[in-house]
């Protein structure tokens, strides 16, 4: 569902974004920019869960591994 919206962003700004990302309106280069943003954000909290999680002591992560 669209949201019609008034933002005031730089001239400059959009304009080379839609440049440099070859969009061919204002609107799809910001959705572009708010798309990868989100993707970004998401992307930090998956990698914030690195190293936390715990693994059983009898799991055998080369197990899985081997050649049968």
């Amino acid at each position: 569902m669209a949201v019609a919206t008034n933002l005031q962003i730089e001239d400059k700004l959009i304009d080379k974004a839609v440049k440099l990302g070859k969009h061919k309106t204002k609107k799809a280069a910001v959705t572009q920019a708010l798309e990868d943003y989100i993707r970004r954000l998401e992307q930090e909290k998956i990698t914030a869960l690195f190293g936390s999680v715990v693994y059983e002591p009898e799991y055998d992560y080369k197990k899985q591994r081997a050649r049968k």
